[in-house]
């Protein structure tokens, strides 16, 4: 993709920021849908072929620095999903925008683009100037 000017960046700055806000509601955290073997040993879920226990529905979160984990019957999965699509989609507006603002970024300072299978440019090292002489380390190291 070729890198966009000022004005295509603008645009698809504009089409991130009214798709964003077309977003409701979006909780934090991840939905995994699983299913369980128990173990017993006359129960069918370990039996060949297998038919585990489940599904179940598991929000899972962090609050507080601490895992939250909420298991959600299927009526009410049925009626967050939408929330969930929606934090999907959040998340992929944020990356998307995350994307045009390295673009525009390189653009605008002019820096090279590095693909992979190319070699980087050369890095330029800057000349270390102290803000003050260094003092000497031992009074016999002083100038007379």
């Amino acid at each position: 993709m070729p890198p966009p000017d000022d004005h295509s960046a603008a645009q698809a700055r504009a089409a991130i920021q009214a798709a964003l806000a077309q977003i409701g509601f979006c909780p934090p955290g991840t939905i995994t849908i699983r299913h369980a073997r128990c173990g017993k040993p006359r129960c069918a879920c370990p039996a060949d072929p297998p038919s585990p226990h489940g599904p179940y529905t598991q929000w899972t979160r962090t609050v507080k620095g601490k895992t939250v984990t909420r298991l959600l019957t299927p009526a009410q999965y049925q009626a967050c999903a939408p929330r969930f699509a929606n934090a999907r989609r959040l998340r992929a507006l944020t990356a998307e925008l995350q994307a045009l603002s390295l673009q525009e970024m390189a653009r605008a300072e002019g820096w090279a683009t590095i693909t992979p299978g190319t070699q980087a440019p050369p890095r330029t090292k800057l000349a270390r100037v102290p803000n003050h002489p260094i003092p000497p380390k031992t009074p016999g190291d002083q100038p007379a």
